[in-house]
């Protein structure tokens, strides 16, 4: 059933629109490559397990999670889990 303006599924079309478009972005920032031997940002040494456990790896583990703790404060998408929420 279709409400105002909307077509039928617009809902659940801007959720998959939205899910889809966090998948891609996810999957553009996985490592590829080489693993360096020193962090990129700070410069330290990045342990030979760290290398192994994660192919490409670019940082060490304590810029990694400032990385991702920025990464994450600066999304754009709502992740409350309320479908309603995500059309505002």
């Amino acid at each position: 059933m279709a409400v105002g303006w909307a077509q039928d599924g617009a809902v659940q079309d801007q959720i998959d629109a939205t899910v889809e478009s966090e998948v891609g972005r996810a999957r553009s920032r996985l490592a590829r490559g080489e693993s360096l031997a020193a962090c990129e940002d700070c410069g330290e040494p990045i342990p030979e397990a760290r290398r192994r456990a994660v192919p490409g790896v670019r940082r060490c583990v304590q810029c990694q999670a400032e990385a991702d703790q920025i990464d994450t404060a600066r999304s754009p998408y709502n992740r409350r889990g309320n479908k309603d929420s995500q059309l505002r």
